[in-house]
Formats: structure tokens, C-alpha cells, sequence
């Protein structure tokens, strides 16, 4: 008896299982409700799709100086072309936008050298970053040292003035927070009661709430000699609400760290601060990562409320530009553009946080 030991080469696969036809039999066509479900939530995109795409691009209007240049019936994009520099930079004196400009010049390179694997010496530029550029920021934005000249932060908006209130909340609610959420956990009853009471009641008021009460009743806190600007009362009202949040957050993460971990580090002889920076936060924080930044991303979104204590963000400058006489009838232009600017950046954050959590594995099972 003959026994072919010649291994048969294995059929490729039907092709309607594989490319473009087996996606589609597989998540659209898979049986006849998802079938109907794909041609009639097709029908309706497609017929709504179609004429925002000739409205925002085809029959849209770029380039010009006034309202006199939009007569194609499209889009006027030619409101957010002229209006572009006031967007960006709210009032802030026209010659001393280089100052503005550095920051963003600066801001960016910092953020692309940190998420850049190649890197050297992370750690110094990440404590730079935190530590260092803020002063640098801020005495480039204000003035008054190396002879620049001092902007008041009444001249402060647009998307600057955004940029400003969300990088500040998002640096200082983190490591409030994290205070927070271990004063919750804590076994002394004074910390844990302090922590829990600020913790709920923050929580229990709307952030428009927060902003009120820190326009108008924080400056009733110090001293009469003593003025508050505006901007900072601003900031320490979403500083104290976002840090509430963040605590709970944190108060999660810290939950599902097992008990093997705590006892381990006791184990070892660490102490309460030592094990927690070294054993505990970094597990939890990378459980805590689609939370941390969801966080963040309410966060941006909400720094729109300063409008109601007086502060021109980048929404704000646009409804103010929108009442403009020569510029009437174009609110969706600039709506549209809004709503633009912030999904980028909302959706920068999201993208970074799900490359960050594939890199550090946080699913804890098979890729």
C-alpha cells in the first residue's frame, strides 16, 4: 500500500468571504433584517450626504473681502476667512500675535516630541512641559517681563483663550483629583469625610453654577486690598469642578487594583505614599485611561460656558461676530466652524488615548 505523504496545499477561501464583498456580506448583509436596516439607513444618508457636500464644497464660497463675495447660494466661508484672525486671537493686539503664535509653535512641538517614541529623555521634557513652559506661556500671554508689553486678560478669546482655560484644567484637575480620590479611600475619618463632602457637593452643582459663584462670590474670600482677575476666578471654579469628577474617576481605577497588590507592597516594606507611587497609581491609572480622558474631553467642551461671566472663547467670539450687521444670516457657517474646531481636538485626544491604552496593554487579554 502507497501512502502519499505530500501535504494537499490548502483551497483559498470562497471569494465572496474575503476583500470588499465578504465585509459586506458580513457586517451589512448578514441576514434579511440587516439587509432592509442597510438599505434604508443607506437611502437616507446618502440623500442627506449628498447635498451638505454640494452646499459645505461645490457650491461654497472661499475667497473674498465681504458678504457681496458669497453668491454662489452655497456655504459663505468667506465670514470665517475675515474673521479668522479675530477667531484665533479675540482681541488681542494684532502687532504682538507673534507672542500667541510662539506658544502654539511651542505647545505643538512639545506635544509631538512626547508622544514621538524616539524621544530621548522623556522624563526631563515631560517635567519641562508641566513645570517649565507654563511659565514661559504665561509671561509670553500676559507680559510685563523682558520688556514685552502687558495684555490684559480682558483682551484674551477665540480659540486661544480656549486653548488657555482647557490646558490649565486638564494639568491641574489631574493631580487634584488624585488627592481627592485618595483622601475618599483614606482611613482617617477627618480626610475621608473632608474629601467625600467636597467631592459630592461639587458634583451636586452645574457647572454654570460654579462659574457664578466663582465671578462673584469668590472675591469675597480675600482681602479688599486684593483683585481677582476674571480669568482666574474662571480657572479656579472649572479646576474645582472638573477635580471632582477626576476624583471619582481615579476612586474606580483605584478600586480594581486586587488586594494582592496592596498586600504586596506592605509586604515589601513601602510605605503608604511610596507603594501608592510606585505599585498602585500606575496599575490604576492605566485601567483609568478611557475615563481620564473622557474627562478631558468634557472638560474642552465646557470651557464654551465662560460666556456667561464675560470671558469671549472661541464661541463667544463667533456669536459676537455673528451680530454684526455685515455679516447677518451666516450663524450655520459659523456654527459649523465651531463645532469643527472643537471635534478636532476632541478627537485627537480620543484617538491618542486609544493608542496609548494598545501600548500599555490595558485590556489585559488577547489582541
Amino acid at each position: 500500500m502507497i501512502v502519499n505523504d505530500n501535504k494537499i496545499p490548502d483551497m483559498p477561501p470562497p471569494a465572496s468571504t474575503v476583500g470588499a464583498v465578504g465585509w459586506l456580506r458580513k457586517n451589512l448583509f448578514s441576514s434579511w433584517a440587516n439587509s432592509i436596516l442597510t438599505v434604508v439607513v443607506g437611502y437616507i444618508v446618502i440623500s442627506n450626504l449628498i447635498p451638505l457636500i454640494d452646499w459645505v464644497f461645490l457650491t461654497s464660497d472661499w475667497l473674498g473681502d465681504s458678504r457681496e463675495d458669497c453668491t454662489s447660494g452655497g456655504a459663505c466661508w468667506v465670514f470665517i476667512t475675515v474673521r479668522l484672525e479675530q477667531f484665533i486671537y479675540g482681541f488681542y493686539p494684532e502687532s504682538e500675535y507673534w507672542r500667541i503664535n510662539t506658544i502654539f509653535v511651542m505647545l505643538a512641538g512639545l506635544i509631538a516630541a512626547l508622544i514621538f517614541e524616539g524621544t530621548p529623555k522623556k522624563g526631563w521634557l515631560g517635567a519641562f512641559t508641566l513645570l517649565i513652559f507654563p511659565i514661559i506661556a504665561f509671561y509670553l500671554l500676559y507680559g510685563g517681563a523682558f520688556d514685552l508689553e502687558v495684555v490684559e486678560t480682558h483682551k484674551w478669546g477665540g480659540l486661544s483663550l480656549t486653548l488657555v482655560l482647557a490646558c490649565v484644567g486638564i494639568v491641574a484637575s489631574l493631580p487634584f483629583g488624585v488627592l481627592l480620590a485618595l483622601g475618599r479611600r483614606s482611613n482617617m475619618p477627618i480626610v475621608r469625610s473632608l474629601s467625600t463632602a467636597f467631592i459630592e457637593i461639587w458634583r451636586g452643582v452645574p457647572l454654570i453654577s460654579v462659574l457664578f459663584m466663582a465671578s462673584v462670590m469668590l472675591p469675597l474670600f480675600v482681602s479688599g486690598e486684593t483683585s481677582m482677575d476674571k480669568l482666574l476666578r474662571a480657572l479656579i471654579g472649572i479646576t474645582m469642578f472638573q477635580s471632582a469628577y477626576m476624583a471619582e474617576v481615579i476612586r474606580g481605577g483605584l478600586q480594581a487594583i486586587p488586594k494582592g497588590q496592596y498586600e504586596a507592597a506592605m509586604a515589601l516594606g513601602l510605605n503608604y505614599w511610596k507603594s501608592m507611587g510606585l505599585i498602585i497609581l500606575p496599575q490604576a491609572l492605566k485601567l483609568m485611561i478611557p475615563g481620564i480622558v473622557n474627562t478631558f474631553i468634557a472638560l474642552f467642551k465646557d470651557t464654551s460656558l465662560v460666556l456667561i461671566i464675560g470671558l469671549f472663547d472661541l464661541l463667544a467670539i463667533v456669536q459676537a461676530a455673528l451680530s454684526d450687521p455685515k455679516w447677518l444670516g451666516y450663524s450655520v457657517e459659523g456654527y459649523v466652524f465651531v463645532a469643527f474646531v472643537f471635534w478636532i481636538f476632541c478627537f485627537s485626544m480620543s484617538r491618542y488615548s486609544q493608542a496609548l491604552e494598545r501600548k500599555l496593554h490595558t485590556g489585559h487579554g488577547a489582541r
